[in-house]
């Protein structure tokens, strides 16, 4: 929402939703100490790669026409914003702190029914869904284990750093390595909570176009990490 009201390009701010969940700072140390430096910096050069592309796809198809009417509304609002900068730099503290608060309370009435929900149902398939089911199922290394483990994925809720201590269990009970890794990306980037928290900014169509995206580049990254384990 706050890139969208600055007039920041939409491209711009889906790489930016693709890759900040993936390449956090705290998870590539610890995937770096549990994996070694080669892998951690594959894992970023995916998630970097993935952003930029992602971005540039975006904006290729003009994506801007299937953002929902409040955040057209925004980004419409954004350039006659701009045209004001010499006025509101007129503008008193009292005046600042006033606007902001009204800023505050429009998009919390908007969003915090999804942001409750989201976390609450991801919270819910998080401790339900124990590690044992994963492992019996996409244990076998086959090629369509990987998009099965990006699919399980999706109804989880964890952030990067959340995410790697149950990486690092399923590895060591012989979940291979891009699986794994795949599992986590989606669990992390492209979870249901996301999807309904971002409903509230983005319509269906371009939503299931956001998430397609994901769920490729997930899934040749577990590919890839698999073939260079076997080799």
């Amino acid at each position: 929402m706050g890139f969208t009201q600055a007039g920041i390009p939409l491209g711009i701010t889906m790489a930016f939703l693709i890759t900040s969940p993936i390449v956090n700072e705290i998870a590539l140390v610890l995937l770096g100490s549990l994996l070694g430096w080669k892998f951690m910096v594959l894992y970023a050069g995916v998630g970097i790669i993935a952003g930029v592309l992602g971005g540039i796809f975006i904006d290729l198809i003009k994506a801007d026409r299937y953002l929902t009417p409040f955040a057209q509304n925004m980004l419409g609002n954004s350039s006659e914003n701009t045209k004001h900068d010499n006025i509101s730099s007129k503008i008193s503290f009292s005046e600042r702190n006033t606007f902001a608060l009204t800023e505050l309370r429009t998009i919390l009435k908007r969003v915090w029914i999804w942001v409750f929900a989201g976390v609450g149902i991801g919270a819910l398939f998080h401790g339900f869904v124990p590690e044992s089911f994963i492992l019996n199922y996409l244990g076998a290394g086959k090629l369509w284990t990987v998009p099965a483990a990006v699919g399980i994925g999706i109804p989880l809720y964890s952030n990067a750093t959340g995410i790697i201590p149950v990486a690092e269990s399923l590895l060591q009970k012989g979940l291979p390595l891009g699986t794994t890794l795949a599992f986590m990306m989606s669990t992390v980037a492209a979870s249901l909570p996301e999807f309904m928290m971002l409903k509230q900014v983005m319509k269906l169509k371009l939503l299931l176009i956001f998430f397609a995206m994901l769920l490729f580049f997930f899934t040749l990254t577990g590919w890839i990490f698999n073939f260079f384990t076997i080799i």
